[in-house]
């Protein structure tokens, strides 16, 4: 079973802090969950990810704002979204949606664009790699590595959500599935 994913997280040089996750299955399931324990202040003061990811989260009050000369964005989470959720039961959740549809003859594939630091905050679900849930692979794909081994056919930009980790997995999956058929052409 193949599965396209995304995170969005704080990454400062020593740390990858999960934000979001989304998940697309070969099936057609999804998943998604915003992590309710993300560093709320360290996340307030990157520029980038409070105006490229943390809109596309549920909050209250509207998109994170910035007052003049400060250093620190202002914005709060919605913790009564049922898509806002502790880490672990995101870890809990991502396992069993994983794990959902295996059986003893087929093996789970990993897919993510530029997606070395996408494993490690999805590893860091169950703390170190070797507590991976059994059935997971230790490694995932790499989208970027699939595609210029096709010889880096054209594929469409992603229109919207860019940084959504949801719609990210999905434009993945769509460019996998059209580079397949452009192999096969």
């Amino acid at each position: 079973m193949r599965y396209w994913y995304d995170t969005e997280f704080l990454e400062d040089g020593s740390t990858i802090e999960l934000i979001s996750i989304g998940i697309v299955a070969e099936d057609g399931r999804e998943y998604y969950a915003v992590n309710s324990d993300m560093p709320v202040d360290r996340i307030s003061k990157y520029d980038w990810l409070c105006q490229n990811v943390i809109p596309h989260l549920p909050l209250r009050g509207g998109k994170p704002s910035k007052s003049f000369g400060s250093h620190r964005w202002s914005w709060s989470l919605d913790t009564t979204s049922t898509l806002v959720k502790p880490k672990w039961v995101i870890a809990n959740e991502v396992r069993e949606f994983l794990l959902a549809h295996t059986d003893t003859d087929s093996e789970i594939e990993l897919w993510a664009d530029y997606g070395a630091y996408d494993h490690v905050a999805l590893a860091q679900l169950w703390g170190r790699m070797i507590r991976l849930p059994k059935g997971l692979p230790m490694f995932t794909r790499e989208f970027q590595q699939a595609w210029r081994d096709r010889g880096a056919p054209d594929l469409p930009d992603q229109v919207d959500g860019q940084h959504d980790a949801l719609a990210d997995a999905r434009h993945l999956k769509a460019s996998f599935d059209l580079l397949l058929t452009i192999e096969d052409a």
